[in-house]
């Protein structure tokens, strides 16, 4: 076994590239996380910053569609480290016109001679010269047409059998190929601030391109630009989120002066987006499982100018018995789920998922839904949402929870732009993917009945 060498940024971003994709395979770490860590501890210029979000969020997004084309040229066994570096360097090769062959191929020697030896090295030139002299395998070959589009989408069998049974083949190509793209940098503008007009010239003045969405009014698509380096999220006029994911709070409806309740509320995206809509007025109890995490909301909170958030430590799964029971106008259960609405942030999700997973995420929504009720006032709203597209998690957590509480049913989803509500059935709103060009999230919205 080769011992790896400690690699620090020197400038090489193929280097960096691989050593954040090994540290995901080997800690399960995420990769968004490490790409930003990587990119704000070394400072790393806009231009190398692009190329190394490219290919290594696109090496992650192809993984098993760059074996499959490694597969024929690899004899034996090699290392980790060195099969990432040949994944990397056949993504190069592949999807990216704008890197030569040559230099996809010298860049890897190099590495390979700086991480391990020149018999490596050689091994590395003569795998990645023999693909560009013979040319990569072709995907139609495979017969089983659900291998095939999990190899060409880089998906695992189980879960694009399992996306087929719920939505058949189109949508579920469509949704798996969209995973592949990189996702757009949204925004939203803090409304009790400014609107959507006076950040968008914010922006202006920062050289930022920008525009308002089409879909949810307070969001704004950037173009170009970092939306955290700019003087606009430092004064706190506009938070990172996705488009998708502002659907909870325009859901939930709150009111200026109402008692509400965020559970698993970290890092605080949906909280202050409750307390904008309440236009900093009412109240708002911020809770989460990790107390560590807390910290997070504080600080988006402060940011924005937001005082009507309350921080606590509670075990969603337990609020019951230490909130007062039937003591909030509004809750929104934004719930531990797979992840598989947002793939294409996070490509490691999709191989680092197993089906039996689903059954405790279940269970666990399930008993957070189970506390809500009981610190609901009657007549009051119920959100739950998940940033997931299976169905087991949405549709089957909604009917299991409307089973065993006849208190609850549920109402109409309001408060969305028409393009949104036409996608709605039944007090349920699932977006995919390829809607919107968003995260695929789910949505529903409860009513507690009133005592006769």
């Amino acid at each position: 076994m080769t011992k790896k060498k400690a690699i620090i940024w020197d400038g090489n971003v193929r280097d960096a590239a691989l050593t954040i994709l090994l540290a995901v395979d080997k800690n399960q770490a995420y990769s968004n996380l490490l790409l930003n860590q990587t990119i704000n501890k070394y400072k790393i210029e806009a231009k190398d910053r692009a190329l190394l979000t490219e290919i290594t969020y696109g090496t992650l997004q192809h993984k098993y569609t760059l074996d499959f084309y490694l597969e024929p040229f690899i004899r034996g066994k090699i290392d980790l480290w060195v099969r990432w570096l040949l994944r990397l360097s056949v993504y190069q090769i592949v999807y990216l016109n704008r890197v030569p062959d040559h230099a996809a191929v010298n860049e890897a020697v190099e590495i390979a001679k700086r991480r391990g030896h020149k018999g490596i090295a050689s091994t590395v030139n003569g795998i990645l010269r023999s693909i560009l002299r013979q040319g990569i395998p072709s995907i139609d070959e495979i017969t089983d047409p659900i291998k095939r589009l999990a190899i060409k989408t880089s998906h695992p069998e189980w879960l694009v059998q399992r996306f087929i049974e719920a939505y058949g083949v189109e949508k579920t190509t469509e949704m798996l190929h969209e995973n592949n793209m990189p996702p757009i940098q949204t925004v939203r503008v803090n409304t009790t601030k400014a609107t959507v007009n006076e950040v968008l010239a914010l922006l202006e003045k920062e050289h930022i391109e920008a525009k308002q969405s089409n879909v949810m009014p307070e969001c704004i698509h950037l173009i170009n630009g970092q939306a955290s380096r700019t003087q606009a999220f430092k004064d706190g006029y506009i938070t990172i989120q996705d488009e998708s994911s502002m659907m909870p709070a325009n859901v939930l409806h709150p009111q200026k002066g109402w008692r509400i309740l965020d559970m698993c509320a970290a890092p605080g995206g949906k909280t202050t987006h409750i307390a904008e809509k309440m236009g900093n007025e009412g109240s708002i109890l911020a809770t989460d499982i990790h107390p560590h995490k807390l910290d997070l909301i504080d600080e988006n909170s402060a940011r924005l100018g937001l005082n009507i958030i309350e921080t606590a430590p509670v075990d969603g799964r337990k609020a019951a018995q230490v909130l007062p029971a039937e003591s909030f106008d509004a809750i929104l259960v934004d719930a531990p789920c797979s992840g598989l609405g947002v793939m294409r942030r996070k490509p490691d999700i999709k191989y680092t998922k197993r089906e039996e997973d689903f059954e405790s995420l279940h269970k666990i929504q399930l008993e957070l839904l189970d506390n809500a009720v009981q610190v609901l006032k009657p007549g009051g709203r119920l959100v739950y949402s998940t940033c997931t597209i299976d169905r087991e998690e949405n549709e089957g957590t909604v009917k299991a929870f409307l089973a065993s509480h006849p208190e609850m049913e549920l109402a109409d989803i309001e408060n969305l732009p028409t393009a949104l509500l036409n996608k709605g059935q039944g007090g349920m709103l699932q977006v995919f993917p390829q809607d919107f060009g968003s995260d695929g999230f789910f949505v529903a919205a409860f009513r507690k009945k009133l005592l006769r």
